[in-house]
């Protein structure tokens, strides 16, 4: 059996992390390629005070009912990009989601990132984790968010070609709550540079989201009172200045 060394399980973690930094690197003349699709978006084109809430990797037991929670006592509504393993394991959250007028977007079905990646392997990965979703709240997810943010031209026209608009994020809204950083810091990096049309990247999953949930709430109570709304991704692609592109089938 071949012996790993030390060294070479960190080059690979250092070669991993370099990968998701390059692809998740702001590139105006890459963003405006892909803008060009009318399929792939950062933010949203919009005059009115709205912004859309995004929450990646759930749903969890813990921790995405808190937020619906939190989303709840302000009416405000929020899209999730479910994984479809988590969403079998707590079917009860995403019809709950559902329910309650949040939007379900895809996520893959097992969330590794490239392992093993294709074309076919992505096509794979969104019909099954799409198959779940309708199974559960009876609507087809037709917005897709790539795993760590990684996109180039397969993942792209995959999307595109399986009837899906590709949502990132605004760059200047990365929380990063996935690090941590404490509920107050996720809090600033969210209010204070709040535009109409933002769209918003949190985590409701994938460790101890306890800061998000404070986060989010915090925010709320902030953008509300300055005249915000939350509202999901589509229905600020449907309010923006350019008209949604029809999906492609």
């Amino acid at each position: 059996m071949k012996r790993v060394t030390l060294a070479a399980v960190l080059m690979a973690v250092f070669t991993l992390n370099n990968v998701v930094s390059a692809s998740a690197t702001p590139s105006s003349e890459k963003r405006a390629k892909y803008e060009k699709t009318g399929h792939v978006f950062w933010d949203i084109p919009i005059e009115e005070k709205l912004v859309a809430f995004t929450f990646d990797d759930g749903p969890d037991p813990t921790f995405t009912p808190q937020i619906l929670d939190a989303l709840k006592k302000y009416k405000a509504k929020a899209t999730f990009f479910v994984i479809g393993e988590e969403a079998e394991r707590y079917p009860e959250i995403v019809k709950r989601q559902a329910s309650e007028g949040h939007e379900i977007g895809n996520h893959t079905y097992r969330h590794h990132f490239r392992d093993g990646y294709s074309p076919a392997m992505l096509k794979k990965e969104l019909d099954k984790n799409s198959e779940v979703i309708k199974s559960l709240t009876g609507i087809k997810p037709t917005l897709f968010r790539p795993i760590a943010g990684y996109y180039d031209e397969e993942i792209v026209d995959t999307a595109i070609e399986g009837g899906y608009n590709v949502i990132l994020w605004s760059w200047h809204q990365e929380t990063r709550d996935w690090s941590r950083p404490g509920a107050a810091k996720i809090t600033q990096n969210v209010i204070s540079d709040t535009r109409p049309g933002d769209v918003i990247i949190f985590h409701d999953a994938g460790g101890d989201r306890s800061q998000t949930v404070k986060a989010v709430e915090d925010i709320l109570e902030t953008l509300y009172k300055n005249g915000y709304q939350c509202t999901t991704v589509s229905d600020l692609l449907y309010r923006s200045n350019s008209p949604l592109p029809a999906p492609l089938h």
